[in-house]
């Protein structure tokens, strides 16, 4: 199965850290003071759900959270963390196959769209897009693809990268698509955004029109 992380799920939050030391942590929690209270909110590819405890010190009740993630393994991590008084619905399916049709206040991606190719890309942000509300707020963080020549070193990481979780997790990319195509593409107006690891993280806030 393409983009499944179940052989390396015990590892994978230690496995970021040890390269990107907090920066995928940051680019995550520093967004996370948009949720409104009472939100209906999306995290797609949540993976072993840390920042669900990140959520709740925040708004300790009220949400309602449909958690999608593909890996089962992942699943059960994020299943055993503290959610306070939030409500949460877990699905174990590709966001591209997922068959809800509620929309959402907020939608979260956070490191999701570097997995894919480009036909599952197109695929998985149409979804996306409908499934989040007029007005509603889209928290993406993930790798830049603005990765300048001459920074070699960015270059060397994302190939290793690529051919890492190619062998481990099946990943099926095998290179960054520039996102920024489809977020103009429906129309969904930048907000804020941040840059972390010497600008090769991003983090953006968008609102849909």
């Amino acid at each position: 199965m393409n983009n499944n992380y179940n052989r390396i799920a015990r590892y994978y939050d230690f496995l970021s850290r040890a390269v990107f030391f907090k920066a995928q942590v940051n680019a995550q929690t520093d967004q996370l003071g948009y949720i409104p209270p009472g939100a209906k909110i999306l995290i797609a590819g949540g993976g072993t759900g840390w920042i669900l405890n990140k959520i709740a010190e925040l708004h300790p009740e009220g949400l309602r959270i449909t958690y999608i993630e593909i890996s089962s393994k992942m699943i059960h991590l994020a299943q055993k963390r503290n959610l306070r008084n939030n409500s949460i619905e877990f699905v174990n399916t590709a966001i591209e196959d997922y068959k809800g049709s509620r929309q959402f206040d907020v939608i979260m991606t956070a490191f999701l769209f570097d997995n894919f190719g480009k036909e599952t890309m197109e695929t998985a942000f149409s979804k996306l897009n409908s499934l989040l509300k007029p007005e509603g707020l889209w928290l993406f963080s993930d790798f830049s693809n603005q990765v300048k020549r001459n920074n070699l070193w960015q270059r060397f990481l994302l190939k290793t990268m690529y051919l890492f979780f190619r062998v481990v997790s099946n990943v099926e990319a095998r290179e960054l698509i520039d996102t920024r195509v489809y977020f103009r593409k429906y129309k969904l107006k930048k907000i804020i955004q941040k840059r972390y690891y010497k600008n090769f993280i991003k983090a953006v806030v968008y609102k849909k029109l």
